[in-house]
């Protein structure tokens, strides 16, 4: 998709139906969520590692529709490493500021050549990889409800995914362009990890429930392994 490759992100509508949404949702609201990888605040409740916690949401998720935008736009080699569920409650003052995603989530820490930054949080290594690989990892976030400015809809620059490591402070706003991506109930947005892009307070009291899946077709040098690693073909 051209506008994927020159601006860093696309939307597309429409991708999930009701009675999708609601598996999603049933399934979320019927889970245990007292285990570690499972976030609770009164600005937001996220569940990391969603894939592996919640194992019977992955029918819900990778439908016929998905797996042949999948297929479409980036082939048959590429594989989940990431997965995340985020809701942002109604009155919900969480906001971030801008940043690039820089990190990809490991199952321990190996030194490995072009790999620093290390971090750890919930029994989770963080790494910072090289560029390189960043460049080849696409994101897809589901949206379960309409999402616009006033409940924390993305805010990108287009285009900054192709500037390498790009820091927030020196953003020259005379020369860049910021976007809000409102995405309907259902719609996903696809996004490169390096563009820029922030999210905003909640302002209308409506939620913003939304599922964030990270894919790579590449595997990782010196012994580190992907944190989660799912094929496509296991997404049944």
């Amino acid at each position: 998709m051209e506008s994927l490759r020159s601006a860093g992100y696309a939307v597309i509508n429409d991708v999930f139906g009701t009675e999708e949404i609601t598996g999603i949702l049933d399934t979320i609201n019927n889970i245990d969520t007292s285990g570690p990888a499972f976030r609770k605040t009164n600005d937001l409740f996220a569940i990391r590692r969603f894939l592996k916690e919640v194992p019977g949401i992955r029918p819900f998720i990778f439908t016929n529709r998905l797996r042949e935008i999948i297929s479409q736009l980036f082939g048959k080699d590429y594989f989940l490493v990431k997965s995340i569920y985020f809701d942002k409650p109604e009155q919900s003052n969480w906001f971030v500021a801008y940043h690039q995603d820089l990190t990809i989530s490991v199952d321990q820490k190996i030194p490995c050549e072009g790999f620093d930054q290390w971090t750890i949080k919930n029994d989770q290594f963080a790494v910072q990889p090289p560029i390189a690989l960043l460049e080849n990892i696409f994101t897809i976030r589901i949206h379960l409800d309409d999402t616009d400015e006033n409940n924390g809809a993305l805010k990108i620059v287009p285009g900054s995914h192709r500037k390498g490591i790009y820091r927030p402070e020196t953003i020259d706003w005379n020369k860049e362009q910021e976007v809000v991506c409102n995405v309907p109930r259902g719609g996903i947005m696809i996004m490169q990890p390096l563009l820029l892009h922030a999210s905003n307070r909640t302002v209308n009291n409506n939620k913003r429930r939304v599922i964030h899946l990270e894919f790579s077709d590449q595997q990782l040098p010196g012994g580190l392994q992907w944190a989660e690693y799912l094929a496509l073909n296991n997404f049944t």
